[in-house]
């Protein structure tokens, strides 16, 4: 007998080894002692692929099966067959893999009776490593067999780790991007990489260059994540570390731009674009090369996140702040609003400064771009942090907050101060809307529309300089809103039409001209919204445009039929509104319906009321004059009602002053007609036609044609018709 075949009892006494040291933790499993005993002797002092040999015993497989249940670390199991069955090795074997999933663990069946269970058979149907017989493994192939074992463990072991590594890795990066602050980015890199390398969470440290909160700070190294005796470092800067050993680590990381790798710690250098990091990772003993190349790959995994993450922190402030002034925009305001709705006490206000445009006109857009600067600052310095300030256009400003802090007297107290622009004093005047948040929580943009309906009501008042918004201001813009989708709709559907009002000639007493206007039937014989109503919806609501071209066509279809009859009727007057004006493409589109039908421009006449033609002397001028060179005649509507300077007025190239009913109703008696008179002189001297409106009397118009003025048009004549009646109207005054 050789002395490799010779084994001895021993006694069952683990042999010293250092607590420390890394070991091979094997598993005996059989219900015969002695062969415990031997297999201890055996492997007593020997080192395995360069680490020792841990050995636990069970004496049964129920025994063996709580101890793997309990422990996954083994690496090998040397397994009897027959233990409290015949098979209840092999049972334990499916178990292992099926029950417990421990699939790289690796088998070894040793059985004193290979005829119960065939070699081949085993190997074919369970998932083991090696089957030896008791006789035939000596201690030297004992000694193999496990070698064999745990370099296949080892190699098992590694791709899984590695697979483990990278899906972590994967994962990481999905759930990393789903942290769009840099505190929560930090706080998950640490929970990944401790996750990674099997590492304490007390000993990451994750620091960035720039203070997380103070933007004025992009220099310092500040602390964004760590935990255990580090976590009260948060925020604040690399020096609040006391121990030197990891602040020293992380400034040469930073310094040298480049991963550092020791023996009892790392560090991974994280960059992207003008943006640097670095995760200091404590570990007891060198990291493994594959734990090295697995933090190579989740570095750059990090620092690309890193970078995303500080692109998406940029990209939020930008769209929930408003970037000339710092404060909130309107969807961040809307947020604030949104986390607040159920809060009774608080209050929405909405802040408009006069004039804010003549003072960009006049100063330009940087000074103005100072103001709002100096204002939203006024506003911040002025109000306690539990207000929220936002800036929602171009001068619109937007409070909310408590309403001990958010009322008038508190806003205007503020604004009392001229602001200092540029060596100027700046007195500021705003108009105030304000809306009450109720108990139950209501719709963000509702509240701030209700502020907006209070505003504008401000806006209009000459009495006070705020509103409250009420439930009747917000009926009243809901009516309106209605009105303007029926007009729509029944605009759409061709229900409008365009009613005609002759025009008389006072000396002859013949019909000169015919004024298009617009009605709303209501197919019953009525109308549903009068002209002074529906028309200024319209131009609120942007539906004067197609309202107004669709205007001019008709009544260019109507004077094609007109000009041919018998009659002294040679114009047509239509209406135009502001919009139609700033239109730069409204000229070209008059042309076109002119050519369209045929029409001699000078047959046409467009009508502007008083109050359009002083509201934007420059846009008004510019519209005009591109409108009188293609031939077109000009009147000013209902003149002598507005604050018309007669400067502005000389200046514009009209044809026709139309004096307003109201100066016409006061004629009465021989006397009264002041004013019209005083018209009519003045349209002498500028060489301007006149038209008198609303004229029901023969005393009135009598008056009027003593004074010199043209033309009349009122219910002594003719009131407003569909065209079909105009004809019939006009084909009764046959031209003499």
């Amino acid at each position: 007998m050789s002395h490799d075949d010779l084994l001895a009892i021993i006694e069952d006494t683990p042999p010293s080894q250092d607590a420390n040291e890394p070991a091979w933790h094997i598993l005996v499993v059989d219900d015969d002692p002695e062969v415990h005993a031997t297999t201890r002797f055996a492997l007593n002092g020997v080192q395995l692929l360069g680490h020792s040999v841990q050995l636990t015993s069970a004496h049964s497989a129920h025994e063996a099966l709580q101890l793997l249940r309990d422990n996954g670390h083994f690496a090998v199991i040397l397994l009897d067959v027959v233990m409290e069955t015949q098979d209840s090795g092999l049972q334990l074997v499916k178990r292992i893999r099926d029950e417990l999933q421990q699939h790289e663990v690796r088998i070894i069946l040793r059985t004193g009776q290979p005829g119960y269970a065939p070699e081949l058979d085993v190997f074919s149907h369970y998932d083991i490593n090696d089957y030896r017989t008791k006789a035939e493994l000596t201690r030297t192939r004992l000694l193999t067999s496990l070698c064999a074992a745990l370099r296949t463990y080892e190699q098992i072991r590694t791709i899984a780790e590695s697979r483990r590594g990278l899906q972590l890795i994967v994962n990481a990066t999905a759930e990393l991007m789903q942290r769009h602050a840099l505190n929560a980015f930090a706080e998950g890199v640490l929970t990944q990489i401790t996750a990674l390398l099997h590492l304490p969470l007390e000993g990451v440290v994750c620091v960035q260059r720039g203070s997380p909160f103070d933007t004025s700070d992009e220099q310092g190294l500040f602390v964004i994540g760590a935990a255990g005796l580090l976590a009260d470092c948060f925020a604040k800067p690399l020096e609040h570390i006391a121990d030197d050993h990891v602040r020293q680590a992380i400034l040469q990381c930073i310094s040298q731009r480049e991963h550092l790798l020791e023996h009892d710690h790392s560090c991974l250098y994280l960059h992207s674009g003008c943006h640097e990091a670095a995760v200091y990772l404590a570990s007891p003993a060198q990291l493994r090369p594959l734990d090295r190349q697995l933090l190579e790959v989740f570095s750059a995994n990090l620092s690309v996140c890193f970078g995303n993450v500080r692109l998406i922190e940029q990209l939020e402030y930008t769209a929930y702040h408003d970037l000339l002034t710092g404060l909130l925009n309107r969807s961040g305001f809307l947020r604030e609003i949104a986390r607040h709705s159920t809060s009774a006490e608080h209050c929405v206000a909405l802040l408009d400064i006069a004039h804010f445009t003549d003072l960009n006109d006049g100063l330009g857009h940087d000074f103005g771009n100072k103001v709002l600067c100096q204002l939203g600052e006024r506003l911040r310095q002025g109000l306690p942090e539990t207000v929220s300030l936002a800036r929602l256009s171009a001068d619109l400003f937007a409070l909310l907050g408590p309403r001990e802090q958010i009322n008038p007297a508190r806003i205007h107290a503020l604004l009392e101060e001229p602001l200092q622009v540029e060596n100027m004093n700046l007195p500021v005047q705003a108009a105030l809307g304000f809306c009450e948040l109720l108990e139950q929580a209501e719709n963000p943009l509702t509240l701030l529309q209700r502020a907006n309906i209070a505003l504008n009501r401000a806006k209009k008042s000459l009495q006070v300089q705020y509103e409250y918004f009420i439930p009747e201001m917000e009926n009243n813009t809901r009516w309106r809103l209605e009105v303007i989708h029926q007009l729509r709709r029944d605009f759409e559907a061709g229900k409008l039409e365009i009613w005609y009002q002759p025009q008389i000639n006072l000396a002859t007493g013949k019909p000169s001209g015919v004024e298009a206007l617009m009605r709303w039937p209501d197919g019953n014989g009525g109308f549903v919204q009068p002209p002074a109503v529906f028309i200024p919806l319209a131009e609120y609501s942007g539906l004067i445009l197609d309202l107004g071209e669709w205007a001019l066509e008709e009544a260019c279809k109507a004077l094609q039929q007109i000009i041919p009859l018998p009659s002294t009727v040679h114009r047509m007057a239509v209406n135009v509104s502001m919009p139609q004006l700033r239109q730069s493409s409204f000229a070209g589109k008059l042309a076109t319906i002119l050519g369209r039908h045929a029409i001699n421009p000078a047959n046409l006449e467009l009508e502007i009321t008083e109050s359009i033609a002083m509201d934007e002397p420059k846009v008004v001028r510019r519209g005009l004059d591109t409108i009188k060179r293609l031939g077109v005649r000009i009147a000013v509507d209902d003149f002598g009602t507005g604050y018309s300077s007669l400067s502005h007025l000389r200046d514009l190239p009209i044809d026709c002053l139309k004096i307003d009913r109201c100066f016409i109703s006061e004629i009465s008696g021989g006397s009264g007609g002041m004013f019209a008179e005083t018209i009519v002189a003045f349209a002498r001297k500028l060489g301007l036609s006149t038209v008198a409106e609303g004229v029901e009397t023969a005393e009135q118009a009598g008056f009027l044609r003593g004074l010199g003025c043209t033309e009349a048009q009122g219910y002594l004549y003719a009131k407003p018709m569909p065209l079909p009646e105009l004809l019939n109207f006009l084909s009764g005054h046959r031209q003499s």
